[in-house]
């Protein structure tokens, strides 16, 4: 039997408006972290240790805890804070550790899962649910650790104030950790062009069709936008915006906003830099003085 998808209002106008490639993080609809539906579908993705598209495998997780407490020589009972934590996979590694956690997400119904999760394995976590864009805190933690991209899809000012956020956070000499995303990680992805007709998936519940488009411009910036057209015509439309880096430009970067560049590697579980490595783990430091 053919399944149709009905879209009697579809206004084609508007969607060649939205084909149409947008200046550099132009954003897209705002509710994707905060959309009740799409939200659960994000945690699925998190939880699924088949898929490595929102969080890297628990394995990997381990290992990226152990060496980054032992690189850091962080101690039993050091502050840190895990940025975009998501479920709680890093912060329950390390908290496992001894070390005093605070995870910081703007999905309210990661953080749920987050501080149930961490009620049953008997941790204590401070969770807080919270764009880290408005981050406020004392300068009290060790280490502040931001992973698997999550730096890459900020605008160049936005990344200046979460730079200014999180040197605040940290004591002197505290360590802030990311890793980000290289041209030879895009090489291999490619630019999405693609469309589908998905029911009850990632995006809605019900029928939608979903077209799949990717934009490259210079500087190493990256597009993937998803169109999202119901059933009776509304259109939605997600951008998820990527700064891809080269050593030279996050060095350059993460030094004109204050931070000390410690050491690159190509990924945070202590592999050394390759120069065709498709991910740069950064580890930078706070001043002491």
């Amino acid at each position: 039997m053919n399944t149709y998808l009905s879209v009697p209002s579809l206004n084609i106008k508007e969607l060649l408006r939205y084909q149409q490639k947008p200046e550099p993080f132009t954003p897209g609809e705002t509710k994707f972290w905060t959309d009740p539906y799409i939200a659960k579908q994000l945690l699925k993705v998190h939880l699924d240790p088949a898929v490595d598209a929102a969080s890297r495998p628990l394995n990997i997780i381990n290992q990226s805890v152990d060496w980054l407490i032992r690189v850091l020589d962080l101690r039993i009972n050091d502050k840190v804070l895990d940025l975009g934590c998501g479920p709680g996979l890093y912060t329950s590694c390390l908290a496992q550790q001894g070390l005093n956690v605070t995870g910081v997400d703007f999905s309210q119904n990661s953080i749920t899962y987050a501080i149930q999760k961490a009620g049953e394995d008997g941790l204590k976590i401070d969770y807080r649910c919270l764009d880290y864009l408005h981050l406020k805190e004392e300068p009290i933690f060790d280490a502040v650790f931001l992973v698997f991209g999550d730096y890459c899809t900020f605008s160049p000012e936005s990344r200046v104030k979460l730079l200014s956020n999180i040197k605040q956070a940290l004591k002197p000499g505290g360590y802030f950790v990311l890793d980000v995303s290289t041209k030879f990680l895009r090489e291999r992805v490619g630019l999405k062009k693609d469309w589908h007709l998905d029911q009850n998936g990632f995006w809605r519940q019900g029928k939608v069709l979903v077209l799949e488009q990717g934009f490259e411009y210079e500087n190493d910036i990256f597009l993937d936008q998803y169109i999202i057209i119901e059933e009776y015509g509304k259109i939605s439309v997600y951008r998820n915006w990527f700064q891809d880096y080269t050593p030279e430009s996050i060095r350059s970067e993460i030094q004109a906003n204050g931070f000390f560049v410690e050491s690159f590697w190509s990924d945070l579980t202590g592999t050394p830099f390759q120069e065709k490595s498709e991910w740069i783990g950064v580890v930078t430091r706070k001043p002491s003085k």
